[in-house]
């Protein structure tokens, strides 16, 4: 609930609105339950178990990169379902990257959290745990989100605007818009319905081919919105908006990564202003896809830089506990 809500439910029980506020900062610590709000009386408690709900989650593994310190969690959702949240330390702070699904509908043929389709959406508050669990598990300050792991975004818009709400609130976790990075596989109709609330976040496309025919080999959504369609929707955004797109790219072994390939990407986003993030793919047994070799990495980005595209390829974090997302969940699904 946001504040203006609770402090509605709390007047409605007779409350006064101070103890709305007191119970909303509870909640951004991460409490799990009323009765850890030690400054609320017994009887105050008792009542709020009555007439609300927590959705606490429970750690149900985590690991840590011997490498470069990066932690994977797997949560397990009140239901019994679980999702994933790999925390990346950096030296400007610390980045969650969370899950908005359980599971995901996309079908990207790369991606290991589809598999198994989608389950259900993630709640609000489900997604604010994820970050507010992580940060007390840590025991670090997580500093910005990215909503990039199990699920689709923009499949899930009411209860992704609605943690956005929540977790940009001074109150709460206070995590400004400017260090939030959404995720999208381009669903045309909610990037321009995205664009509407003017939110200062940065919007990331997942496009990882700049042709039809190489994208709806990798990713069936390109078959209800095709590039010619998505390019457009992220012309529109930036001219409402006025905030520069990151277009992620996933460089799949002789798939997408051509001569022809790097050429048709620096023709479709020349002077567009957007930047080019390059992922070496992680590899997934289901898939069977292979990481683009180091020395086509190379050329391919050779080639963007050269043709004016701003470009980077993406430090590869967490290599050592399968942090791409996904993969622990699949594990845990296999054990059922």
């Amino acid at each position: 609930m946001t504040p203006a809500e609770l402090a509605g439910a709390f007047q409605a029980m007779g409350l006064p609105g101070y103890r709305a506020e007191q119970v909303f900062r509870w909640l951004g610590r991460g409490a799990a339950s009323f009765g850890e709000m030690t400054d609320l009386s017994l009887d105050l408690r008792s009542r709020l178990e009555e007439a609300f709900t927590l959705t606490a989650l429970t750690r149900l593994r985590r690991q840590v990169s011997q490498v470069d310190g990066t932690e994977k969690y797997l949560w397990r959702l009140p239901d019994g379902e679980s999702v994933e949240t790999v925390l990346m330390r950096y030296k400007h702070g610390c980045t969650a990257c969370i899950s908005s699904q359980v599971g995901c509908r996309m079908g990207c043929a790369f991606c290991a959290s589809t598999i198994g389709g989608k389950v259900r959406d993630l709640t609000a508050s489900e997604m604010l745990d994820e970050v507010i669990r992580t940060g007390l598990e840590s025991g670090t300050r997580v500093d910005g989100i990215v909503l990039m792991g199990i699920g689709e975004p923009l499949d899930n818009f009411d209860n992704v605007m609605r943690f956005l709400a929540l977790v940009n609130d001074p109150a709460g976790a206070g995590i400004g818009m400017r260090h939030i990075s959404l995720s999208t596989c381009g669903l045309v109709e909610e990037i321009d319905k995205l664009a509407r609330l003017h939110l200062q976040l940065t919007l990331s496309v997942s496009l990882h081919a700049p042709d039809d025919e190489t994208r709806s080999k990798l990713m069936p959504v390109n078959a209800r919105h095709g590039v010619d369609q998505l390019y457009e929707a992220c012309r529109r955004y930036f001219a409402v908006t006025g905030r520069r797109i990151s277009f992620e790219y996933a460089l799949v072994r002789d798939v997408n990564d051509t001569p022809w390939h790097a050429r048709e990407l620096v023709r479709r986003l020349r002077g567009t202003g957007s930047h080019v993030n390059l992922i070496r793919l992680n590899y997934v047994s289901e898939r069977g896809l292979m990481p683009s070799r180091p020395e086509t990495v190379r050329a391919f980005t050779k080639t963007l830089s050269d043709g004016g595209v701003t470009v980077t390829v993406r430090r590869r974090l967490g290599s050592d506990i399968d942090a791409a997302c996904g993969q622990l969940r699949r594990g845990e699904m296999r054990k059922r």
